[in-house]
């Protein structure tokens, strides 16, 4: 019996190419392939890439320049790119970095046994193609080996939405919502595993309009299909567009007790010029409103958001207006970025604002941001919190996991294990994690 090949894969961004890794890699462990840590012992290595970020496919050609000294230490070391860079740049790749044998995109994945077949067999591979077919039909089922008690299930993909700084339409494709019967076998597949919170990812997860048994479910018919998996304890789903949170979805959150009190409901600017520019759809007020719902349904609910300063025509008065819906929203996470042009997409031909400018607001912005997530985890202190532990900690008999909030918690737990669900009182606030003593 041969040796079984080696994978080493590499991931950037986001949680649903931290999925797509995991299926890639279970769709080419039928090819022969285990994965394996580094890259220096791999036969195989794949950068699962990322389009959001800036200058991403300059990073990607960088990271491939590093790759360049085990393919000269091993001359048949496979190399492969995947993901929204693959999809974006396609044959350039190929052209810029000749000893990349394999380029894929995002839809294309269960090709890659036939992919790397042909690369076996001398041939360079390319397929950035948006196919007909539901890609998570062709790869294979997921393996019965255990894992953490946490996972990320894809249930939507693409978006239709084409926010003028966005290339997700472009390298995801339009929506498509997973059927639901195949999301729940995975589901139950992954209890039986030993997953206890699955977190459903999308691009446009709130749009999610999958088949179901009477019809199209939408994504708060699915979270109560999900609510009657024996074994499931918690449910989380990310990211959300403001204009898709409707009635069901809110109310969902005030009366389904596995769907976590944690939001991420991405706002960008509080500017409705700016916001109108980025094509977003909605205003500051219709977004103000919609997290007043969600406070009614659920008033614990922690709050996160996306920001981006510095956007083509963005004045100073502008900026001051996402400031001041900050204020009233009071964030207990957020992410913020400054605003880079990604070709292709509308806004790539506007110019830019003052790059100094840009910088200093989102100085301010982050401060504001952090003042916010400060003061929320502190007034964690004297409360008790559900925590789901994930992992021992860097203490013995200190275990670490995540509270229904999202917080990181760690206390001593002599006799916890992974996956153990346990109640907790807070008793102190760390910069970025929450430490808890046992109550049971």
């Amino acid at each position: 019996m041969s040796d079984p090949k080696k994978l080493f894969i590499k991931t950037y961004g986001c949680q649903m190419n931290v999925y797509d890794s995991e299926r890639m890699a279970e769709t080419l462990g039928g090819s022969g392939y285990v994965e394996v840590k580094t890259p220096d012992e791999a036969d195989m290595i794949l950068l699962n890439t990322c389009h959001i970020r800036e200058k991403a496919a300059e990073k990607i050609y960088s990271e491939l320049g590093r790759m360049r000294p085990f393919k000269e230490a091993n001359p048949d070391l496979k190399i492969g790119v995947a993901g929204c860079v693959a999809q974006a740049e396609g044959e350039e790749i190929m052209r810029r970095q000749p000893m990349v044998d394999l380029v894929v995109g995002p839809q294309s994945y269960h090709k890659l046994p036939a992919m790397e077949a042909k690369v076996e067999a001398g041939e360079k591979a390319l397929d950035t193609d948006f196919p007909e077919e539901d890609k998570f039909e062709h790869m294979p089922k997921r393996p019965k080996a255990s894992r953490g008690p946490t996972a990320f299930l894809t249930v939507q993909e693409g978006c239709d939405k084409f926010c003028a700084f966005c290339v997700v339409p472009y390298t995801r494709g339009a929506e498509v919502s997973r059927p639901v019967d195949r999301i729940l076998t995975e589901a139950r597949d992954l209890v039986e595993r030993g997953v206890r919170e699955i977190t459903l990812l999308g691009q446009n997860v709130n749009a999610y309009h999958g088949a179901g048994p009477n019809g199209d479910h939408t994504l708060a018919d699915l979270i109560w299909a999900l609510d009657k998996v024996d074994g499931l304890e918690r449910i989380r789903f990310t990211t959300s567009h403001p204009n898709d949170m409707d009635d069901a979805l809110i109310a969902a959150h005030g009366e389904c007790e596995k769907l976590m009190p944690y939001l991420h409901l991405p706002v960008q600017s509080g500017s409705d010029k700016i916001l109108k520019r980025m094509n977003r759809s909605h205003t500051a007020e219709s977004y103000l409103r919609v997290i007043e719902r969600i406070r009614a349904a659920r008033p614990d609910i922690l709050l996160s958001g996306d920001f981006i300063v510095g956007f083509p025509e963005e004045t100073e008065a502008d900026f001051q207006d996402t400031m001041e819906l900050v204020r009233q929203v009071r964030y207990g996470q957020a992410y913020s970025f400054k605003y880079s042009s990604r070709p292709g997409t509308p806004a790539a031909a506007r110019p830019l604002v003052d790059q100094s400018e840009a910088d200093d607001r989102l100085q301010r912005l982050q401060a504001l941001l952090t003042e916010q997530q400060t003061e929320i985890q502190h007034s964690m202190i004297g409360r008790e919190v559900s925590v789901l532990f994930e992992k021992p900690g860097r203490i013995e008999g200190q275990m670490i996991g995540k509270s229904q909030y999202l917080h990181a918690v760690f206390a001593d737990a002599p006799g916890v294990e992974r996956g153990d669900i346990r109640r907790v009182k807070i008793v102190e606030s760390e910069k970025n994690s929450l430490k808890g003593v046992l109550l049971d």
